[in-house]
């Protein structure tokens, strides 16, 4: 159970925190209503200052006064004066009748609507459908509900607070809780020195642009048309590389959309226009959809003169046969696979319903030879916990608040190139033996910091001890360069069990496939990788003994 912050003005102390932060370092972006808003808001009463963080931080913009009771407030209309004479907020607001419903209770709405026998046992949203042409417009609250005796609060400046909490975040998904969540040890952050260009946002158009893409993204998930978002779209061209980055997604799935409603000559101007990874991929596949095989095989040809990576590679191998087929050309000796050890189990159905992961561990574990399922996690972590200092080294562009889990720069293309000396000294470890102190340390001594690659649930001493024990740091070396070459690519895809036989100091990963389970690319990429490396891994078919009959 969380326990009680003893500071009652913890959120006001962490708000004035957020605008001393932006004052210091962001001082040359704000507009003129932000840059007052920052130095007028320290000369207010505290009670007043309490209030407006408290209506900032609860969701939504309007607010009831009987629902603003707080200790260190007091009197919640005399703590909201000052803040009405800046206008900051507004007291007793326009509102339409949705807005109203979401205010009231049903009583209420029975009251103030003089409502039937037969209206009042209606839920809320039938109500509001039978009222709604009745009440078609907007009234202030007070003529709304005049008997009500309380004051409604509009909080006018919730967006330039929004805007200033994205300023201090670098985005939109963090919120205040992240203040909270730290003062009480739930999330704990390494802890990153800043230089004076560590900024999410170097000049002002950065921010202008990326609540500019948030906008279309909104509209876009609210079913506006694909049309009108990608006009929107195409006037944004940002100069900020992760700004670029997160344009180019949002095209990404807009196509992904089109090509979903089958309405390929957008979803392949979509997807030509699209520097996402995957988007050049899946224009193939849209021009061979719609019968445009011709073009699909010339843009295919372009690809694979350059692959964008081995996901990309891996679709165009699929693609090729058939499309030559398609168009009469001549087939192509495929490549033979890495040969990949099979393990096929035959086991009674389980009697209530499980993971067949968990079945499979439990039936191949032996007291010499035990089995942990870890997929993704156990190699991911031991790169983290090996590599922690050149995934949390301080460069420009890193790390721009104290609530980082990772640096900004994880999935950017160069966010290796950046730090190869820093990785190159980490990976050299492993060959000098320093590695099992280094992971040991960290371990100990970061224990519950987030990382973007540490599943800390996951790992205990025992488990990190196996698997140093077990697995050569050969083998360590190769799986992490190949997660350098592409961090959002290749973190995932590891075979999910892990078994080792300590005696003997060796192991062995198996990827499990229950019945009708098929393997997944990036899994393929791995196995294939393994094998061709001589890391003993195996691909698990299992399959429920009498099943059926």
């Amino acid at each position: 159970m969380l326990k009680v912050l003893d500071n009652p003005l913890y959120y006001l102390d962490n708000f004035h925190r957020v605008l001393e932060w932006i004052g210091e370092r962001y001082s040359d972006l704000l507009t003129d209503e932000e840059a007052a808003f920052i130095a007028r808001f320290p000369l207010l009463p505290q009670a007043s200052r309490s209030l407006f963080v408290r209506m900032v931080m609860r969701k939504g913009c309007l607010f009831r006064a009987s629902k603003l009771v707080y200790t260190e407030v007091g009197d919640t209309h005399a703590a909201a004066l000052p803040l009405l004479a800046l206008g900051w907020i507004d007291n007793d607001p326009l509102l339409d009748l949705e807005q109203l419903f979401e205010l009231l209770q049903k009583p209420e709405i029975v009251a103030i609507f003089r409502l039937s026998p037969h209206e009042k046992g209606a839920r809320k949203a039938e109500q509001l459908e039978a009222l709604r042409s009745r009440f078609p417009g907007q009234l202030r609250f007070s003529a709304w509900y005049g008997h009500a005796g309380e004051h409604l609060y509009h909080i006018v400046s919730k967006p330039l607070c929004d805007r200033l909490r994205l300023i201090f975040f670098g985005n939109s998904s963090q919120d205040w809780s992240e203040f909270v969540l730290s003062d009480l040890g739930v999330y704990k952050y390494e802890k990153v020195e800043f230089s004076p260009c560590s900024r999410g946002f170097r000049k002002r158009r950065d921010i202008d642009d990326y609540l500019a893409l948030q906008r279309c993204r909104e509209r876009f998930l609210d079913n506006a048309a694909p049309a009108d978002v990608l006009r929107e779209l195409a006037g944004s061209a940002p100069d900020n590389d992760w700004l670029a980055s997160r344009r180019e997604k949002l095209l990404f799935q807009i196509a992904q959309h089109l090509e979903k409603c089958q309405d390929w000559d957008a979803a392949f101007d979509a997807y030509a226009g699209c520097g996402y990874p995957g988007a050049r991929v899946r224009a193939i596949r849209v021009l061979e959809k719609s019968g445009r095989d011709a073009l699909a095989f010339e843009w295919l040809e372009r690809a694979w003169q350059a692959p964008e990576g081995e996901a990309e590679r891996q679709h165009l191998l699929r693609i090729a046969p058939r499309l030559r087929r398609k168009l009469g050309h001549a087939r192509l000796a495929a490549a033979p696979a890495a040969a990949v050890a099979r393990l096929d189990l035959s086991l009674p159905p389980p009697e209530a319903p499980c993971h067949v992961e968990g079945v499979v561990r439990d039936h191949l574990a032996r007291a010499d030879a035990p089995v942990y399922y870890v997929e993704n996690a156990l190699i991911n972590s031991l790169f983290g916990l090996l590599c922690w200092n050149a995934v949390f080294k301080a460069i420009p562009g890193a790390f721009f608040h104290p609530f980082h889990r990772g640096p900004a720069d994880l999935h950017s293309a160069d966010f290796q190139r950046r730090r190869a000396a820093d990785f190159a000294a980490c990976l050299d470890e492993l060959d000098s033996g320093q590695y099992r102190r280094t992971i040991f340390a960290n371990y100990a001594g970061k224990c519950g910091v987030q990382s973007p690659f540490v599943s800390w649930e996951l790992l205990d001493e025992a488990l990190l001890a196996l698997a140093l024990d077990c697995i050569p740091a050969a083998h360590l070396r190769k799986w992490f360069e190949r997660m350098l070459l592409d961090i959002k690519a290749n973190r995932s895809g590891f075979p999910d069990l892990i078994q080792f036989w300590p005696a003997e100091r060796r192991y062995r990963m198996i990827e499990v496939k229950g019945p009708g389970d098929r393997l997944q690319d990036s899994q393929k990429r791995w196995l294939d990788y393994c094998a061709r490396h001589d890391m003993p891994v195996s691909v698990c078919y299992l399959q429920w003994h009498g099943a059926g009959a």
